[in-house]
């Protein structure tokens, strides 16, 4: 495809956290047998998937360097806007001068400031092609820290929509946001749907039992608080135990405990677009209803926890949340945690490797998304990914989130932590064996995410790229 045969792709962001783009770069080496530069920010390792392939190359570039806190206030203006300069020209001496040209750049927007003015004039210098794959609108994200009102965004906005008119071709992630860029952007725009790569799937009870294993010392310890998952969890997950709080080993057998927690899964930026409070107010619900509806009396974690580990099973379960991700708000939400003191539900923050995360999201029971979007126009991945594994998801309700959660059927909406809330104690009453509602959700997951990104990819992409590129042929 195309006379150089290779395409850019370029992120002004970490390309271990930016799972779409990673996905363009298989597709656009596997299915357009293109060589590939990816111009991108490092942090977090990619998928071995793209560190393994021989035609994908990855180039780092250098971050601007943080702020230095005891910086007079005087000069914090004189930082800011001397940032978007420094990225714009790293942007051109990367895609000028380090990688060989390409016959076209594939951009994600956000960030569209300096990025899609850099991508222009690369195209225009290197007499290449610029598609744009629209994520969400850069002056909405910008919006939630300076308000709607603000010159800058005004101006943001402007950037965003002269320069991505430029661009020879367009991407987007959802119908809605194709409206909005053909009605009030003059841009045309494909839909191009995200799907889950191969790597995510259900996860066999040996691959649950190893992730298990290796996450033991992480779950077991808590948050500076003893819980329900660290009670009587001391050495599992260790290689040489066949033991782990959700699996035993027996033999060469592997069985998944009757009594185990339920483990439900969130993933989150920790930025102000996701309201982290709302799944511990439901956290706290669950941890009183449950208690109420059971007729406890004031009983401690451990004697809970002796009680399971004498095989007690009960009506409701434990809940463990693991919260994977990095971000602003982390810290400050961790503290929070510290202060819940419950029963009966634990939380976990970590970070998995690009291998583990398809895993855990394969081996948990629920998903829960958080995610509000700041245009009201775009989708979030992680959905998808959690779809892929066969795992259904609770999410907040906004304007367009049914083109991907059908309610009832691989999912639930919620609105406020009490309805979250009240769909944990629905979904999870009779766990394991007699939770009939979440058996049906998990059912319509795996059916909706029976759907590739290597198909979705192949009917949507590759011909709007294939036409682009056909025009520097001619």
């Amino acid at each position: 495809m195309g006379k150089r045969g290779r395409a850019c792709v370029v992120v002004l962001g970490d390309i271990g956290r930016s799972p779409r783009m990673q996905y363009h770069a298989l597709s656009l080496a596997r299915q357009a047998s293109l060589q590939v530069d990816i111009v991108a920010y490092g942090g977090s390792e990619p998928h071995m998937a793209l560190r393994e392939n021989q035609s994908i190359h990855i180039h780092k570039m250098k971050q601007w360097p943080a702020i230095p806190q005891g910086l007079p206030k005087m000069f914090k203006p004189f930082m800011l806007l001397l940032k978007p300069l420094f990225q714009f020209l790293m942007l051109l001496w990367y895609l000028c001068v380090k990688i060989p040209p390409p016959d076209v750049f594939l951009v994600q927007n956000p960030p569209s400031v300096p990025t899609l003015v850099a991508v222009k004039w690369a195209s225009w210098l290197r007499n290449a092609k610029f598609i744009v794959d629209w994520h969400n609108f850069g002056y909405t994200l910008l919006a939630l820290s300076l308000g709607r009102n603000s010159r800058f965004v005004t101006v943001y906005r402007w950037f965003e929509r002269h320069y991505g008119k430029m661009a020879h071709g367009s991407l987007c992630v959802t119908r809605a946001m194709q409206h909005e860029l053909t009605q009030n952007w003059g841009i045309k725009a494909a839909v191009l749907y995200d799907q889950p790569p191969e790597f995510f799937h259900p996860a066999s009870l040996e691959e649950k039992h190893k992730l298990f294993c290796r996450l033991g010392k992480h779950i077991s310890e808590s948050q500076g608080v003893h819980d329900c998952a660290s009670h009587g969890a001391v050495g599992m997950g260790s290689p040489n135990l066949n033991e782990t709080l959700f699996t035993t080993m027996v033999a060469d057998d592997i069985f998944l405990k009757p009594n185990r927690p339920a483990l439900v899964v969130s993933s989150t930026s920790w930025t102000a677009d996701e309201d982290f409070g709302i799944l511990l107010e439901a956290a706290v619900m669950y941890d009183r209803r449950v208690a109420a509806i059971l007729n406890e009396d004031d009983s401690t974690v451990e004697v809970l926890g002796n009680e399971m580990s004498a095989g007690k099973e009960c009506l409701y379960p434990r809940l463990l949340f693991i919260i994977t991700g990095k971000g602003p708000e982390k810290e400050k939400y961790e503290e929070k945690i510290r202060r819940l003191h419950l029963k009966r539900v634990a939380f976990r923050t970590m970070w998995l490797s690009a291998e583990d995360y398809p895993l855990l999201l394969g081996s948990a029971d629920l998903g829960v998304c958080l995610h509000t979007s700041s245009s009201g126009l775009d989708l979030p991945m992680k959905v998808v990914d959690m779809f892929g594994c066969g795992l259904p998801v609770c999410a907040v309700a906004y304007s367009c989130i049914k083109e991907l959660v059908k309610v009832e059927k691989n999912g639930l909406l919620f609105s406020s932590s009490s309805e979250l809330a009240d769909e944990l104690l629905m979904l999870f009453k009779g766990f394991p064996e007699e939770c009939d509602a979440l058996k049906l959700l998990r059912n319509g997951a795996l059916e909706m995410g029976s759907s590739r990104w290597a198909t979705e990819w192949e009917e949507h992409a590759k011909p709007l790229i294939s036409e682009v590129i056909s025009q520097n042929l001619g």
